[in-house]
């Protein structure tokens, strides 16, 4: 549908730098339509009123849609933000697919109502009733998977959604939205509006939203945190992370060196929870940093469409800029670059590439170990002992995420125990399981999503008690 003002914007490739697509740019107008339409379907059809296992259905079929459209899915992505198609495949898309089938198996067990003695002698019902209607708003980093994580337990709960896709990516949001009409679901209950800052602007201040649950920066989340204290509406935000990984000293370089880089460097480093601060022992610290060096310079670097390409470009030229700013910082700030620092890499001028780089000789003081940089940046820290380490990991303003690496499963437990994170991984990379709740704490927000409590977020519980 074409937004009120006839407005377009223009979808970038981010290897090529040429225009692929041109879409609908909602404005305000645009925002009241979607969010009136989701109000009504939410207020007056059938979606609320639906039973749990109605409802699963209809994401079912969707399922089954989506599986066969995965291909075309995966492309799209890869076209838009550059990831490597087969990462594209694997992660973009198919597990968003697995977080759907999860996700309805969890509702088909969750205890929508249930009664619970009183301590008057009467029964209580406890219900769990949908909080109404829902906007989500979305980073372009990993559309389909944070589109998944939100979308998919509100409707389940029995919610109306209005989606705004980002900028950079809307064309796979679009089919999303298209997959679920065909699947069946209601007209209204799920409405998708492409746009920038001024259209999250508008669509976290109408009135008629009755939550709001947001993935990006900190400085946006404080104000949509502050927009939605003012009404005294719900807010889940999950915001930035700045992730640390503790190298014990009893663990093998190899083997950490290629978890690392699987899990700081997917996607081009432009994950939310990728390690980015790399905790070493100091007696050890050349072993895990060789190691580290031979893992990241075994990546190629390319056309995001090649399947034998492992990093792809970064999402925009501004992007780019601000992750070599940061490369140019690191550098003043006195740590040593051991492998990368060109922008753009040999061989690769046209596209937004950055090569994959790592900075020793670096404290956690400096801004590149205390400021999200999202980009193909990892930066390693010598310690003395497992108590500096821990604290060098708490000494963030973020708290999203963070591993452990050890033979010692004890010590792992107790690392794990003591750092300030909402999630944490023992000699892996944090793994975002459907089945896991997923959130922050500190500056990297509040709420959880995913697991039980991802349908939970969407539910407001009511109290019914009986004579």
């Amino acid at each position: 549908m074409p937004a009120e003002s006839g407005a377009l914007f223009a979808v970038t490739s981010p290897h090529t730098e040429k225009v692929i697509a041109r879409v609908a740019a909602a404005g305000p107008e645009d925002i009241d339509r979607a969010v009136g339409a989701a109000r009504t379907a939410f207020d007056s059809g059938p979606w609320p009123k639906m039973t749990p296992a109605e409802r699963a259905a209809v994401l079912i079929r969707f399922v089954e849609l989506y599986k066969q459209h995965r291909g075309g899915m995966a492309s799209l992505i890869s076209a838009e933000m550059g990831a490597p198609i087969t990462f594209a495949t694997r992660a973009h898309v198919r597990i968003p697919m697995m977080m759907t089938s999860a996700f309805c198996t969890i509702a088909a067990r969750y205890p929508f109502a249930e009664l619970r003695p009183g301590l008057y002698g009467n029964d209580i019902e406890v219900r769990r009733e949908p909080v109404g209607v829902v906007a989500a708003i979305v980073p372009w980093n990993m559309p389909q998977f944070l589109i998944t994580a939100k979308v998919v337990p509100a409707l389940l709960a029995g919610c109306t959604v209005v989606l705004k896709s980002a900028p950079e990516t809307p064309m796979d949001a679009l089919l999303f939205a298209e997959l679920m009409q065909e699947a069946g679901l209601p007209a209204g209950v799920l409405n998708v509006v492409s746009g920038g800052a001024e259209a999250g602007d508008a669509l976290v201040r109408n009135g008629n939203v009755d939550k709001v649950t947001f993935t990006g920066s900190t400085a946006v989340g404080r104000r949509i945190a502050e927009a939605c204290g003012r009404d005294l509406r719900p807010v889940s935000l999950e915001l930035g992370g700045k992730s640390a990984a503790i190298v014990l000293d009893d663990a093998d370089p190899v083997a950490v060196a290629s978890a690392i880089v699987t899990a700081s460097l997917a996607n081009s480093g432009q994950v939310c929870n990728a390690l980015t601060r790399i905790l070493v022992p100091a007696r050890r610290s050349a072993e895990f940093v060789d190691a580290l060096v031979a893992a990241i310079n075994s990546l190629r670097i390319g056309d995001p469409a090649d399947p034998a390409t492992d990093i792809g470009p970064l999402v925009t030229r501004k992007q780019q800029e601000r992750v070599a700013g940061y490369i140019g910082l690191g550098r003043r700030e006195g740590a040593r670059i051991v492998t990368g620092g060109a922008t753009p890499p040999k061989g690769l001028a046209r596209g937004w590439y950055v090569q994959p780089t790592l900075f020793t000789k670096a404290t956690n003081a400096m801004r590149i170990a205390r400021e999200e940089i999202f980009g193909p940046v990892l930066t390693v820290i010598d310690y003395r002992d497992e108590e500096e380490a821990i604290a060098i990991a708490n000494d963030s303003d973020y708290g999203l995420a963070g591993s452990v690496f050890t033979g010692d499963l004890d010590r792992a437990a107790v690392v794990a125990s003591d750092v300030r994170t909402g999630t944490f991984g023992i000699n892996h990379g944090y793994v975002m399981d459907p089945l896991a709740p997923f959130g922050g704490v500190k500056c990297s927000g509040y709420g959880r999503e995913l697991g039980r409590e991802g349908i939970v977020a969407y539910t407001t519980t009511k109290s019914i008690s009986r004579a």
